[in-house]
């Protein structure tokens, strides 16, 4: 009985572990209902974004002297506030079913926000994941729901020094449970 009981369980577990699809496993198109999202895979990590996207893979710098501004500046390129970043976790929070924050785990995905200098709003959004990761089993509509809001609910205010920059960004790795 513990034989049959046990074998059942197996098949059970590995049924359901095929049933995830990993939809990011190599470089490609996804071309989407109104939508196309890039998905660059590199050594194992995925860089996921709209494909109307312009600064991912632009280097940040400033406008006037076009030197790379490095690390951590010594300056601060948004007023600070308190709202944004509570209201960016709750967007992606929501995107995903209770189901799907389950099956994340400890896992994270980054996700970068690029912004207006000019205006403060969010212009771009882009993901980044491991191909192995449980975030490569979730479907391409979650991604462009997240994208999508954040653009919609989340804006900054650039400060002098920020407005010498090309663009501002905002990056943070996503998790659900620690």
């Amino acid at each position: 009985m513990k034989t049959t009981i046990v074998s059942f369980m197996l098949f059970f577990c590995a049924v359901y572990a095929a049933a995830q699809t990993n939809y990011y496993t190599e470089t490609k198109t996804f071309k989407e209902n109104g939508y196309t999202y890039q998905c660059d895979v590199s050594h194992g990590l995925v860089k996921l974004y709209n494909k109307e996207n312009k600064l991912t893979y632009v280097r940040q710098i400033f406008k006037d002297t076009k030197e790379v501004p490095g690390f951590g500046f010594d300056f601060d390129d948004v007023v600070e506030e308190t709202w944004t970043r509570p209201k960016s976790l709750s967007i992606v929070n929501n995107a995903f079913t209770p189901e799907q924050k389950q099956r994340m785990g400890t896992q994270s995905v980054g996700i970068c926000m690029y912004i207006s200098p000019e205006t403060g709003k969010v212009v771009e959004v882009d993901f980044t994941l491991a191909t192995f990761s449980p975030f490569a089993t979730i479907p391409l509509s979650v991604y462009r729901k997240i994208e999508i809001e954040l653009k919609q609910q989340i804006w900054f205010t650039p400060t002098k020094d920020g407005k010498r920059l090309n663009y501002l960004m905002r990056f943070w790795m996503h998790r659900f449970k620690e």
